[in-house]
């Protein structure tokens, strides 16, 4: 069922029948997560507000990516945050799973930042 918007143009065609929680987010199998790199988008549940763009929410973030990083969870050579998201490019460890990274640091950067970053 195709969505339409105010102005009579379609948008969001498949929310109403997948919705965008049931998109996958584990690569394919036969993708290799620590031969390749992701560029990889978080929102904040919170859309439209400015969350992320203060120097103690970035100081946190940031902290936490080189964290992982220095654990070997992930390489982030590039991350961007913007007011209610944030943007980076990541290689994972071949030990580690990439939701299960992606996920850890979701959960810790927004207890530490007190934000709430989307499921």
């Amino acid at each position: 069922m195709k969505a339409k918007s105010k102005d009579g143009s379609e948008s969001h065609p498949y929310r109403d029948v997948i919705g965008r929680r049931a998109l996958p987010h584990d690569p394919p199998l036969f993708v290799n997560a620590s031969k390749e790199i992701f560029f990889i988008t978080i929102c904040c549940k919170k859309r439209g507000a400015n969350q992320l763009c203060y120097p103690e929410v970035a100081s946190i973030l940031f902290q936490a990516t080189q964290f992982y990083q220095r654990q070997q969870r992930w390489f982030v050579p590039v991350l961007v945050l913007m007011p209610d998201h944030v943007h980076f490019l990541a290689t994972f460890s071949v030990d580690m799973k990439m939701t299960n990274v992606v996920a850890s640091w979701k959960r810790f950067t927004s207890k530490q930042a007190k934000i709430n970053l989307a499921a």
